[in-house]
């Protein structure tokens, strides 16, 4: 629960400030746009003459908002997703839901003005909340790597409990940086250099790229049902290391290039915990938890009228359960009489298709009904036409005897 944390520090710290404003700081002139009692340090919250904070405040309360509403859809669906293979990926997403709100939680941060225990907060969390969604994103891939390849995956609590230890790894980071410069060195915890900031991230980077990398394996996967979750992990994945290069780039040259070094790395890394959260929230959360929640397709029957189809079912359907009790007995008695010491084509020979068994005329009780109990001679011609046809073929043998047991029975009628 790392944003637990940060509300309730950003809370006490409002409440605190609040409660010490003198006299003269409640007298000073608010910005266009505050009220309510608003005072520096929190005026950006409010301030529309510096719109980049109202901005960032406006989509971070949306992200926090969205994440939420999706969090809650899986909890209440989570017991209609049936399939192990979707409920193993459920934990990583709740667990990324919850960093994604991390991040747009710490995101109000920065729209506060720096003292001690904020720039505390501000360097503890950065590095941690962007390892925990990096994690998720790495066992994802991992996830989909087994289950293109062997169509099983590693349980849901597993993968959570792995991205939850690759994220304590920088959770250790963060605090050694900090006892490091702040315990042991005594410097002010604002006081530091935005390489050193980018250095303590390096870990972060390199979870990104193992995500990257898991991502493009999985697309080797001999499975397709699963090749749309390793497309959109590797898209997220792609943008977010675009994302990364923009913001390093410009934290440390950016600024300094254009002489805005200290005033503008406050709003760089607010716009970029923003972007980084809705890219996770729009390209992975959202499209990974609709493929969670959606129902699994419906078998469907295979089409017998379909002469295309060479389906196992069709070649293993018994002809014999077509034939009336009497056909059979005549056409095994025939097969025995003509076949003396030949081979004898019974239930045990080779039998044609369906497509091919569709194409032989065969006369039904309705066609001699209508017939008034007797074919017309043109169905007897196209019965021996057929069978003159067919007994050329050795084998169509079987074909031919059915059309012989027809035959004889018309001339019984």
């Amino acid at each position: 629960m790392a944003f637990l944390p940060v509300l309730l520090l950003l809370l006490l710290t409002v409440a605190h400030r609040a409660s010490s404003q003198d006299s003269e700081e409640t007298s000073e002139t608010l910005p266009r746009g505050c009220g309510w009692g608003l005072v520096r340090p929190y005026t950006l919250l409010c301030d529309l003459d510096s719109i980049w904070g109202v901005a960032v405040e406006s989509v971070a309360a949306g992200g926090a908002l969205a994440a939420i509403l999706l969090a809650l859809v899986l909890l209440c669906r989570l017991r209609h997703v049936s399939e192990a293979e979707k409920r193993s990926g459920v934990g990583p997403i709740l667990l990324l839901l919850l960093g994604i709100l991390g991040l747009f939680s710490l995101s109000f941060a920065y729209l506060i003005e720096q003292d001690e225990s904020l720039c505390l907060l501000r360097r503890a969390l950065w590095g941690l909340l962007f390892a925990v969604c990096f994690s998720c994103l790495l066992v994802q891939g991992v996830r989909l790597r087994r289950l293109g390849r062997e169509r099983r995956s590693p349980g849901g609590c597993a993968l959570t409990g792995l991205a939850l230890g690759l994220s304590a790894v920088q959770g250790i980071i963060a605090a050694e940086w900090l006892l490091l410069t702040v315990l042991r060195e005594g410097r002010a915890a604002c006081q530091y250099l935005p390489l050193d900031f980018a250095l303590a991230c390096s870990y972060v980077l390199a979870l990104l790229l193992a995500a990257l990398t898991a991502a493009s394996l999985a697309l080797c996967g001999k499975t397709r049902q699963w090749r749309c979750s390793a497309i959109w992990l590797l898209v997220t994945c792609l943008l977010s290391l675009l994302l990364w290069v923009a913001w390093v780039g410009f934290y440390l040259y950016g600024n300094a290039w254009l002489g805005r070094s200290p005033d503008w790395n406050d709003p760089a890394l607010a716009i970029a915990l923003v972007a980084q959260g809705w890219l996770l929230l729009l390209f992975h959360a959202i499209p990974e938890a609709h493929i969670c929640l959606r129902p699994p397709p419906q078998p469907t029957a295979p089409d017998y009228f379909d002469t295309s189809q060479n389906s196992t079912r069709m070649r293993e359907t018994s002809f014999d359960e077509d034939i009336p009790l009497s056909h059979r007995q005549f056409v095994e008695n025939q097969g025995l009489r003509s076949g003396g010491g030949g081979h004898h084509n019974g239930n045990t020979g080779a039998r044609p298709s369906a497509p091919f068994r569709s194409n032989v005329y065969q006369p039904t009780e309705m066609t001699m009904i209508l017939n008034g109990g007797a074919v017309s001679t043109s169905s007897q011609s196209q019965v021996h036409a057929a069978y003159t046809l067919l007994s050329h073929s050795a084998a169509a043998e079987d074909a031919c005897t059915l059309v012989r047991s027809g035959t004889f029975f018309i001339a019984q009628e």
